[in-house]
């Protein structure tokens, strides 16, 4: 794979996989301890054959711990084609979903995007996404995105609960949100180091609230599994209905499906699915329909099901590309798929 020229890129790419060496080593030491002692597995992926660039993903192979763990690291560049307004993007993106329903979901996200001309902003995101609502937890997460982003922590608040709101079915997706978009300072150095103090940080507080949720959450009803179902359905539909990175991806090219899609749980509640339709405003609508359609009855969400969905969603937004103006987004809209254009 060819590696981007930029030295910041070359930092950011340093970063964020330090970053994902660090959320995979805990995880897999939680696997260890309390677990089937499976380590996540690699899968590595290339961008136009590896000439702008790729990644790699670690997924999760402990069933007794996880639904569905995918920490991805990727790496896109044009530095060779000075048409395209991207220079590099580099990304760490990680969801867990935790087998027990009493044990919380975290999203993860830290970005460096640089475009030509070398200017370059941060996105930094983290989520908290509880099947079950648990305040203890609530409360640790907060206290943590408080210490660890400082003066920013009321914007990123501001901007998260902006982000993750689900206007169709009024309710956010988690309990706890925290983005900042186009995230700069005058000092780029700073900047640096605030994401990776941020992302180690973030990290080392959701292995602590996990880890305490294995080992005291123990007891499952079964009214308990159908709410984990519930959720992991709510976290489907803003996934490929709302989220705007997600789209993104999809739309920019097909080599990475699979990995894009990493956020989605094994099952959802089909059903209450299909039911939505009639929330979502169109052209969305018509979106939830196509996708309650690719998905079987037992709502099993495997390897043919991600790609089909990814087709989906990529082949809507080019069918209603106005209909992207109803994605989320904090204070401001990223330029994402315009950036990858000439």
């Amino acid at each position: 794979m060819i590696k981007a020229k930029s030295q910041d890129a070359i930092k950011a790419l340093s970063l964020v996989t330090s970053l994902q060496n660090r959320f995979v080593k805990k995880l897999d030491n939680l696997s260890k301890l309390i677990g089937e002692d499976k380590k996540f597995d690699e899968v590595i992926w290339l961008r136009d054959e590896g000439v702008h660039g790729g990644g790699n993903r670690f997924e999760a192979s402990d069933k007794t711990l996880f639904n569905t763990a995918s920490v991805n690291v990727s790496q896109v560049h044009y530095d060779e084609d000075e048409s395209k307004k991207l220079q590099s993007a580099t990304a760490i993106s990680t969801i867990i979903h935790p087998k027990n329903p009493n044990v919380p979901s975290i999203h993860i996200h830290i970005s460096l995007t640089q475009t030509r001309g070398n200017d370059s902003y941060w996105r930094v995101m983290a989520d908290l996404n509880p099947s079950i609502n648990n305040i203890e937890d609530k409360e640790i997460f907060e206290k943590s995105l408080k210490e660890l982003s400082q003066d920013n922590f009321e914007e990123g608040i501001k901007q998260g609960d902006k982000y993750f709101n689900i206007p169709a079915l009024n309710r956010h997706r988690g309990i706890s949100h925290f983005y900042l978009e186009n995230y700069k300072s005058s000092k780029k150095e700073d900047d640096f180091n605030f994401a990776n103090n941020f992302g180690e940080g973030i990290i080392d507080t959701y292995i602590n609230i996990i880890t305490n949720a294995f080992e005291t959450r123990k007891e499952i009803s079964s009214e308990d599994i159908q709410k984990q179902l519930d959720y992991h359905t709510l976290y489907l539909f803003q996934v490929l209905t709302l989220d705007r990175g997600t789209t993104s991806g999809l739309l920019v090219h097909s080599q990475n499906d699979i990995g894009i899609m990493g956020s989605l749980p094994s099952f959802i509640n089909k059903d209450l699915l299909k039911s939505w339709e009639k929330n979502a405003e169109k052209p969305q609508d018509e979106l939830v329909s196509n996708l309650v359609k690719v998905i079987n009855d037992e709502g099993k969400i495997d390897s043919k099901t991600k790609e089909k969905l990814a087709n989906e969603v990529r082949t809507f937004y080019k069918k209603h590309p106005q209909a992207l103006s109803k994605q989320a987004s904090g204070n401001t809209i990223p330029s994402t798929v315009s950036n990858h254009k000439g």
